[in-house]
């Protein structure tokens, strides 16, 4: 079944997996180039694998890819043809394929989807309003969306977006492409990072064809049962979390800082606000996601 037939027909709570990142630094990969975790597709395409095995052995059902940072103009930039970035994005999603073949119970791979700001390795995509056009913004995302589509993930993990003004491109995009997705925003006091109000976010996304869950990512675990609780009121049927530990990104030092607020505790009420897609973002490990998949057993 597709994650869509699973979402209409079913009331299961589908296990996302961690941060991609977290489990790559823990096996002492280098993370500091612009690329991030799209540097290893390159280097050592096998880590980013094993990567994503381990989520799937705690009990994941999700892989979503090393292509958050990835992007053409970021390859070529680190030195590689516009054909060569092509191929090692499209490699994301067969890393995750790999992992998915290797495992034992059903997954998916969702292909991720990262803003604007993330290629640019400045924290932008924490603060939204990059000064930049509607069009250089559809420019970007349509080129990489197509280079992704052609790999044939079974789902778009559009994701940590801060801005409506950029939901507001790639809604089109993704419509356009016909591929299922879920869609989330960046938030910090409940609203999104560029400041707007949330109803006005998941209105956005509320009348796409192509997104079947919506909700946040990469955000203060306190944040998520308001903005679930806004996706419901949308008419989005159902809801995705995926929140870091809940400490600051220092980009000037690109370290977390603050204390962890990660709490299963919290996710009862998560799946009563309308949750089916729950898992962790940055600095939420393979045993935060086996203790999330053995409590939703």
């Amino acid at each position: 079944m597709t994650l869509r037939q699973i979402l209409a027909s079913t009331s299961d709570v589908v296990v996302l997996d961690g941060g991609l990142s977290t489990v790559l630094a823990e096996a002492g990969c280098d993370l500091s180039s612009d690329l991030w975790t799209a540097a290893l597709l390159r280097d050592s395409p096998a880590q980013v694998v094993a990567a994503h095995s381990r989520y799937l052995a705690a009990g994941a059902q999700v892989s979503t890819t090393a292509s958050y940072q990835a992007s053409v103009e970021g390859f070529v930039t680190a030195g590689m043809t516009e054909t060569e970035a092509e191929r090692l994005i499209r490699a994301s999603v067969t890393a995750a394929r790999r992992a998915e073949e290797a495992s034992a119970g059903p997954s998916w791979v969702a292909a991720s989807v990262g803003p604007y700001g993330a290629a640019l390795a400045d924290g932008s995509e924490y603060r939204g309003d990059y000064g930049v056009s509607p069009q250089t913004l559809r420019d970007f995302h349509a080129r990489r969306l197509e280079v992704l589509a052609a790999a044939q993930p079974d789902v778009f993990a559009v994701e940590t977006i801060p801005d409506v003004r950029e939901a507001e491109v790639l809604i089109p995009l993704l419509d356009e492409l016909g591929i299922d997705a879920w869609f989330s925003f960046a938030v910090a006091d409940g609203q999104t990072r560029a400041g707007q109000p949330l109803d006005e976010a998941f209105a956005v996304v509320a009348g796409s064809t192509s997104v079947m869950a919506a909700g946040v990512n990469c955000c203060a675990p306190v944040e998520v049962l308001g903005a679930l609780q806004i996706v419901r009121a949308a008419g989005i049927a159902a809801g995705v979390a995926y929140p870091n530990q809940g400490r600051t990104w220092d980009a000037e030092h690109h370290t977390w800082t603050g204390d962890a607020t990660f709490d299963l505790s919290l996710v009862p009420a998560w799946i009563e606000a309308g949750a089916r897609l729950v898992g962790g973002c940055c600095e939420v490990g393979p045993d935060h996601i086996a203790a999330l998949a053995a409590a939703l057993d």
